[in-house]
């Protein structure tokens, strides 16, 4: 794990090298071009990067959903999270995953949905959304469709689907 590593907020001068680590970690400019709309377009977005010696090397959002059935529930949607190709399986993305979720319960978010490798995001606390009985509006494998609560049993009782800001249709 990088020792001079920087979880921080994104700032203005951030926006094109999170742009850029975002192409490069997932091969297209699909997820980038979702960071910058969402940035644009969603209120409340947490953007952090991760920082080693002044260098982007990793990026995390974080924008706000609706769970039809669970309205009064504070929830967000944990996507993307980036790390540049040479600096990944080292820690970053666990750091920028561990970072977000905090600042989300920090700013009272009660359930975090992803849509991710299955094997990956349980070590964070995510477990199948269906499990507590909440679908995702795309079409995703239920073992992808995640939630971690970070308010124990706030979606207790409650079912629905997930609905993501308009900018991931686009994608």
């Amino acid at each position: 794990m990088p020792s001079d590593l920087r979880i921080r907020a994104e700032t203005a001068t951030d926006i094109s090298h999170i742009h850029r680590v975002n192409e490069a970690a997932f091969g297209s400019p699909a997820e980038a071009t979702l960071v910058d709309a969402l940035r644009q377009q969603a209120a409340d977005v947490i953007s952090l990067v991760a920082e080693d010696r002044g260098e982007i090397v990793g990026h995390i959002m974080f924008s706000p959903v609706r769970v039809e059935g669970a309205e009064r529930i504070r929830s967000m949607a944990l996507a993307p999270m980036a790390v540049t190709p040479d600096r990944q399986r080292v820690g970053i993305g666990s750091q920028l995953v561990q970072a977000g979720l905090a600042e989300c319960s920090r700013r009272g978010v009660e359930a975090v949905f992803v849509v991710g490798h299955p094997l990956y995001y349980p070590r964070f606390g995510f477990a199948r959304a269906s499990a507590v009985g909440v679908a995702c509006e795309f079409d995703v494998d239920d073992a992808a469709f995640m939630v971690v609560e970070l308010v124990p049993k706030a979606l207790n009782g409650m079912t629905g689907t997930v609905y993501f800001h308009e900018a991931f249709k686009a994608v």
